[in-house]
């Protein structure tokens, strides 16, 4: 057996270029053999890749024998239909998040994983940092005591006026579709449990109805978070869990690579008075980490611990405050 999982990519996405492609480099255990595009793009783009196949279609690229896993960084709205064709050719998925855009689609991309017997995971990388396996270490350790509320946030300023995917309604776009979604999962993360109710507001682009900006509320059994995301303000990935005798900030929450000093991540602990008591920094490349778990599943053959289950979870949530939203 190969001691290293044979990767293709369907499209020359910004992020598989900037993040995804050197992690698979960079990780041991994977390969990246082939790239494929149907804009034109595949030969040169695998060159600059280094990847040892293109391929002029995503069909070419499936129909490949020797590719055993796929990343798809589609658009939103492709995402189901390009899944269950992988799975039907046998190739393990690592799909971008959001993995479709409602949670019937889950299900029936889970069922025809299931069928093909392939694996799949969203690519919620964030959460492969070490940096919030320290979080998790305090909030057991009763650090900040009872946890009474979190607060997560995360935005970017975008071109309004442009044609960016993220502002097309049709293929999925949204600031909760594509970086509230985050905020969710950090929440549900941190907590291990589903919100009972949700709450959310937002503010919207007039012709497209895109929400640009959006505030939410989760309400959880004993914990309010505290959501809010968007294309309209300052470049911002951070969380806060606060609690009965203190809190917990990580400033560089979902790209640590982002923090100006080393792109180190960060996690800091605050008493019950504000005082900063103690703080770690951790340097991972959270892409490679995620990239080594998932091709360690597909070799070992162990499901991803990340699972289907928890991705349909956060579906649901992000459906009930599209549903607040109206």
């Amino acid at each position: 057996m190969t001691d290293k999982v044979s990767w293709g990519i369907l499209s020359t996405a910004n992020i598989a270029k900037k993040s995804m492609v050197p992690a698979i480099h960079e990780a041991k255990n994977a390969e990246l053999v082939g790239v494929a595009s149907e804009s034109g793009k595949a030969k040169e783009t695998a060159e600059q890749w280094g990847a040892h196949k293109y391929y002029e279609s995503y069909d070419a690229l499936l129909n490949d024998d020797t590719i055993d896993a796929v990343y798809i960084p589609l658009p939103n709205a492709l995402h189901k239909e390009w899944l269950i064709k992988a799975a039907q050719h046998k190739k393990h998925v690592l799909v971008e998040k959001p993995a479709a855009l409602n949670s019937e689609d889950i299900i029936e991309m889970n069922k025809a994983a299931e069928k093909n017997h392939i694996f799949w995971m969203e690519a919620f990388m964030y959460q492969f940092h070490p940096q919030h396996q320290c979080v998790k270490s305090w909030l057991s350790d009763g650090r900040i005591g009872d946890i009474t509320r979190i607060r997560a946030s995360f935005s970017f300023p975008l071109e309004l006026s442009s044609s960016n995917i993220r502002l097309n309604k049709e293929l999925g776009g949204g600031s909760l579709y594509d970086v509230g979604c985050y905020c969710v999962h950090v929440s549900r993360f941190l907590l291990e449990e589903e919100p009972i109710k949700v709450f959310a507001t937002a503010r919207k682009l007039v012709d497209s109805n895109i929400d640009i900006t959006t505030s939410a509320i989760l309400t959880f059994e004993k914990v309010d978070a505290v959501i809010d995301c968007s294309f309209n303000e300052a470049k911002v990935n951070r969380y806060e869990v606060i609690g009965t005798k203190g809190s917990i900030e990580v400033p560089y929450a979902f790209r640590p690579d982002h923090n100006p000093d080393g792109g180190k991540g960060v996690v800091i602990l605050k008493n019950v008075n504000g005082e900063s008591v103690d703080y770690q920094s951790f340097e991972a490349n959270q892409f490679t980490e995620q990239v080594t778990h998932f091709s360690e599943c597909i070799l070992s053959h162990k499901s991803p611990h990340y699972s289907p289950e928890s991705t349909y979870n956060n579906m649901k949530v992000l459906e009930a405050l599209y549903k607040s939203l109206g």
